[in-house]
């Protein structure tokens, strides 16, 4: 069987542990071969740091694309994060439509979060992401970006299990792509994702602990276990598990080091763990809330 391979689409920080420098090493310890396409060249990512350098790489995108194309290459999945101009979003469409055969397109509609948009995100650029995300098989928006994707004032998002219930079938399409909703905790000391699958029409909850502090880069590193995980044949709920998992064990460790949170999770020592299942990252397995049957 041939390596799994991942286009990944997403920025570069030269500090800072997110996007390509997380999909990168995440993905390579799963097995999969990761084929990265920078969005954009920052020094450090946009949280925590003032004065960084943005190189923006729209001009080059197409170039890389057309490659690509003349190569014959295919992915097993097609995977965009952080995207660096407006411009980009028609970009990434193209590469969707050219490159994403029988694989699966997985968007991370990364736009901002705790309630604020990031700061290089315009209002044309979130419009652009939701018109993006309507391409994916699976999205994995935080609840930010889930309240901008449904056109609602964050302060408004629903709240508890039925109300994360009905975000993610909205999120949905009238269950034509799957979604998967981070940060969604149904019980204080618990964090995890509201999960709708669109190949089962199920919605299910994984839960796990909670760190009590934040990092940068969880969410990259949360998407991109995910997506090896689905490229390596685990169904959308076992993915959640691993990557909800896998989170939780690299913000641990990064809380006992007492590390800057703007540096993001100390996930490097322990990529050893992605080629194990996700029950061996904790002594407790991933539960997983299910509907009634």
């Amino acid at each position: 069987m041939s390596t799994p391979r991942v286009a990944a689409i997403h920025d570069l920080s030269g500090f800072g542990r997110c996007s390509l420098t997380v999909a990168l090493p995440i993905l390579s310890a799963m097995g999969v071969q990761c084929c990265p396409l920078p969005t954009a060249f920052l020094s450090t990512h946009t949280g925590g740091f003032e004065g960084f350098t943005f190189l923006d790489m729209t001009d080059e995108m197409p170039e890389v694309a057309r490659h690509w194309a003349s190569l014959g290459l295919r992915f097993d999945a097609v995977y965009s994060g952080f995207l660096g101009s407006a411009r980009q979003i028609g970009v990434v469409e193209d590469l969707i439509r050219d490159f994403r055969g029988d694989g699966v397109v997985v968007v991370d509609p990364v736009m901002g979060d705790s309630g604020t948009v990031y700061r290089t995100y315009t209002p044309e650029m979130c419009a652009g992401m939701a018109r993006l995300a309507r391409r994916a098989d699976v999205i994995t928006p935080n609840l930010t970006e889930a309240a901008l994707l449904l056109g609602m004032p964050y302060g408004e998002l629903p709240t508890g299990e039925a109300g994360l219930r009905s975000v993610v079938e909205r999120l949905s399409l009238e269950g034509r792509r799957s979604v998967v909703l981070t940060g969604a905790g149904l019980e204080p000391g618990a964090t995890g994702a509201m999960c709708f699958d669109a190949s089962t029409g199920r919605t299910e909850a994984v839960q796990t602990r909670r760190v009590e502090q934040d990092f940068h880069g969880t969410g990259d590193v949360f998407s991109s276990v995910l997506t090896g995980a689905l490229v390596r044949g685990m169904s959308l709920m076992e993915a959640a598990g691993e990557a909800a998992e896998f989170v939780r064990a690299c913000a641990e460790r990064t809380a006992a080091e007492n590390l800057p949170m703007r540096e993001g999770v100390d996930f490097e020592p322990l990529l050893g763990l992605l080629t194990r299942p996700a029950s061996s990252f904790s002594d407790q397995p991933p539960h997983f809330q299910r509907d009634a049957d």
